[in-house]
C-alpha cells in the first residue's frame, strides 16, 4: 500500500491506497495509535456495498481483534436524512456503542457523509474510518471531513467539519461499480484538473478509455492525483474559509439540481458535469475563459458519458440558488474558471448571467 499524510497537526491522518488490500482494513486500523483501545466497531454501509464486501470487512476486524457490529441501510442518495441517522443512533446505543468505539463508512459518499454525520454527533464525536468504494468517493467525498445530511430544501445543509482517522482505498473494489457510478466519480476528478491542475486534465483526456474501462494503473493515477489535490487544498483551509471553497467548482447550480430532483433523479457527479459547463459558460461570457477551454471541458464530459445539459426549467434553478450553502444574504456565489487548471470565487453573479447560461 502507498501512503499520503493529509497534514492537519492534531488532526492529520493517512490515506493509505492499495489493490486488492480491503482485506487488511481491520490490520490497517490497529495500527493507528488514536484507535489502539478502541474494541467496539460500527460498520455502516448500503445493501449493495454490503453485500459485496461486507464479510470481507467484518472479518478483516475481527481478526485484528476488534468487536464489530453491523447496519446495511437502502441504497440512494434519499437515505441521506435524519431519519437514517436516528435510525443509526438507536442501533449504536443498542449494541453498546461508546466514546471509545470507532464507526466505519463502507460504501460511496453517501454512507461517507451518512456515517461520519453520525460519527462526529455520537456521544459528541467518536473515531471515523472511512472505506470509500466509489470512484467519486474515493477520488473526492471521502477526503477532507465534510459529513453531513441532506434537507428536502438542500443539499448537506445539516453537516459539520469531522476529520477522519483513516481514509482506507483499494482501487480494485470499483471491478463491481456500475458504469454509471464511474462516470459520475470522473466528473470530480475532471473538476480537479480545471481547479488545480492542467496536466491531470490533459491526461484525463488522453486516457479516458482506459479510465472507463477500469484499469488500474490509469484509474490509480487519477485517484491518487485528485487525493493529493484535495490534501493540500483542506491542509491549507480545513473549515472552507478560504481556498477550499474553490473545490465546489460546479456544485452551485449542481446542487440545486440535486434538490430540485429530490435526489432521485441525477447522480451528484452528473448535477456537477452539468453545474461545470454552466459555470464554464458565465465565464465566457464574462471574458474571463477561452471559449476553447469550455470546449475541452464540455467535450471531455461528453466523451465521459455525462450530461451536459438540462431540461429544468432555468428559473427553477435561479429561484433555489439562493438557498445553496455558500450564499451570501440571498446572493449565490460561483466558482468560475479563468484557465483549465485555474479557477476563482466570484460574488457578482447576476440572475441574466446564469439565466443566459443555462439557457
Amino acid at each position: 500500500m502507498e501512503t499520503l499524510q493529509v497534514d492537519l497537526k492534531e488532526r492529520s491522518y493517512p490515506i493509505k491506497f492499495g489493490a486488492g488490500n480491503l482485506k487488511y482494513l481491520g490490520e490497517a486500523m490497529a495500527a493507528l495509535q488514536p484507535i489502539q483501545q478502541v474494541k467496539r466497531v460500527f460498520v455502516i454501509t448500503n445493501e449493495r456495498v454490503g453485500s459485496l464486501y461486507g464479510d470481507i470487512v467484518l472479518e478483516s476486524l475481527k481478526q485484528a481483534g476488534f468487536e464489530p457490529f453491523y447496519y446495511q441501510l437502502p441504497d440512494g442518495e434519499e437515505y441521506k436524512s435524519l431519519e437514517s441517522a436516528d435510525k443509526l443512533y438507536t442501533a449504536a446505543i443498542e449494541n453498546g456503542l461508546d466514546r471509545q468505539s470507532a464507526v466505519v463508512a463502507l460504501g460511496g459518499g453517501v454512507a461517507g457523509d451518512l456515517a461520519g454525520f453520525v460519527a462526529a454527533t455520537y456521544l459528541r464525536g467518536v473515531f471515523l474510518i472511512q472505506v470509500p468504494t466509489t470512484l467519486l468517493a474515493q477520488v473526492d467525498s471521502s477526503v477532507g471531513g465534510k459529513v453531513a445530511v441532506n434537507h428536502p430544501l438542500g443539499k448537506n445543509m445539516i453537516g459539520s467539519f469531522y476529520q477522519p482517522q483513516l481514509v482506507f482505498i483499494d482501487v480494485r473494489v470499483l471491478n463491481t461499480l456500475d458504469l454509471r457510478e464511474v462516470r459520475a466519480g470522473l466528473a470530480e476528478a475532471i473538476k480537479y484538473g480545471v481547479i488545480r491542475d492542467g496536466d491531470l486534465f490533459s491526461y484525463l483526456e488522453e486516457h479516458l478509455e482506459q479510465i472507463l474501462a477500469l484499469e488500474q494503473d490509469a484509474l490509480s493515477y487519477v485517484i491518487q492525483k485528485s487525493c493529493a489535490i484535495k490534501a493540500a487544498i483542506v491542509a491549507e483551509d480545513e473549515r472552507e474559509n478560504g481556498v477550499r471553497i474553490l473545490l465546489n467548482f460546479g456544485h452551485t447550480i449542481g446542487h440545486a439540481l440535486e434538490a430540485l430532483t429530490s435526489y432521485r433523479i441525477y447522480r451528484h457527479g452528473e448535477a456537477v458535469a452539468v453545474g461545470m459547463v454552466a459555470a464554464a459558460q458565465i465565464a465566457v461570457g464574462r471574458g474571463l475563459l477561452k471559449e476553447e477551454d469550455k470546449n475541452r471541458l464540455e467535450k471531455l464530459l461528453k466523451r465521459a458519458g455525462l450530461p451536459t445539459t438540462v431540461t429544468i426549467p432555468a428559473v427553477e434553478i435561479i429561484n433555489i440558488l439562493p438557498r445553496d450553502k455558500k450564499a451570501r444574504r440571498g446572493k449565490p456565489h460561483f466558482v468560475l474558471p479563468l484557465a483549465l487548471g485555474e479557477v476563482d470565487l466570484f460574488e457578482d453573479v447576476e440572475k441574466d448571467e446564469i439565466l443566459a447560461a443555462i439557457s
